[in-house]
This record gives C-alpha cells, structure tokens and sequence, in this order.
C-alpha cells in the first residue's frame, strides 16, 4: 500500500471522515437510548409519587398540572384521587441552594397541607454527608408536620428540624425545597 503524502489537505480530510464517523455513531446511540431513558425517569417519578401520597385510584401523571412559585417557575403538581375524591398531591419541588447546588424532591402534601411524606429525585450532595438527607433518619422527621406551624428550618436557624451532622446547608436546602413545595400549593388556592 502507498503511504499518502502529510499534507493539509489530507489532514483535513482524515479528520473530517473522523468526525463524521463519531458523531454518527453519537446519533445512533443517542436515538437507541432516547425511550428507554424517558421512560426510566418516568418510572421514577411515578414511584416517588406513589412513595409520597396515600394509595390512589387515578392516574396523577395524566391529572399533572403546574403552579406558578413566588421565585418566577413553576412546579408540577400531581393530584391524587381515591374514587374522585382528591387525597393528597406530589409536588415535584426544588432549591439550587444545595452544598452541591440543584436538588430535586417529590414531595406530598394531604390536601389541609400536611406533608406527607418527601422523596429525593435527584441531587449531588457530598457522598456520606449531604446525601444522607434521602435517609428515614432525616427526611421522616417532616412526616405528618404542617408548615403552618412547622416551622422548616434547622435548630442552627431557631427552627425544629435536627440537620445532618456535618451537612447543615443540605439540611437547609432540602427545607428549602419543602417549603417552595408549600408556600407553591397555597399560593396555588389548593386546599
């Protein structure tokens, strides 16, 4: 085989092939796992809505609605039915004020307000610190509590909620969260 002479313009075209190649290969794994992604996080959600609210007859994901927050965004509200008769929502909230920045939480709501129950959806707190805000320790002390006189701040800030050892900014954050779930869902008329 004849070796080609190194010049721009072959380098030029090797590297145009190149990268014509990879990025159809990207395509291609992009459309291949583009559904079952979708679904993947769709799976998620539906069961941190059914983690978060008593068992339900309806289907919240169709019924999902948004609510307008006082920050300018809104959340996703999933009402849950039994027989028709509303029983709770899961609101899909959030705060960027995470040691690590955005964390995501379901959180459910009976339909005077108490929280029911929160799960974490997604964050990328420290590893043994931050993240353990998804344990029962943590998250379970929000359980039947009514920001109303739930007060959702840490002991550090004057309020009830014992924080992570090592981890008071994820604890503020993830009341943070809660309480634009609550402050949404009132400002939202929703009783």
């Amino acid at each position: 085989m004849a070796k080609t002479e190194s010049t721009f313009r072959n380098m030029a075209l090797s590297l145009t092939l190149i990268a014509l190649g990879a990025s159809a290969g990207l395509g291609f794994v992009y459309e291949l796992t583009k559904e079952p992604i979708a679904a993947s996080v769709l799976n998620k959600k539906l069961n941190a809505i059914r983690e978060v609210v008593p068992e339900f007859t309806n289907n919240p994901n169709e019924e999902m609605f948004m609510l307008a927050t006082d920050e300018g965004d809104s959340l996703e509200v999933y009402p849950a039915k039994k027989d028709g008769e509303i029983i709770g929502y899961a609101v899909n909230t959030f705060t960027n004020e995470g040691f690590s920045g955005y964390i995501n939480l379901m959180a459910g709501f009976s339909p005077d307000g108490t929280i029911i129950n929160v799960s974490v959806l997604s964050q990328k707190e420290t590893p043994g610190l931050g993240t353990k805000m998804a344990d029962p320790g943590f998250k379970d002390q929000f359980m039947n509590k009514n920001p109303e006189s739930f007060q959702l701040r840490v002991k550090k800030d004057g309020g009830p909620v014992d924080a992570i050892t090592a981890a008071t900014i994820s604890s503020r954050a993830f009341c943070d969260a809660v309480q634009r779930a609550y402050n949404t869902l009132q400002k939202g008329g929703i009783k």
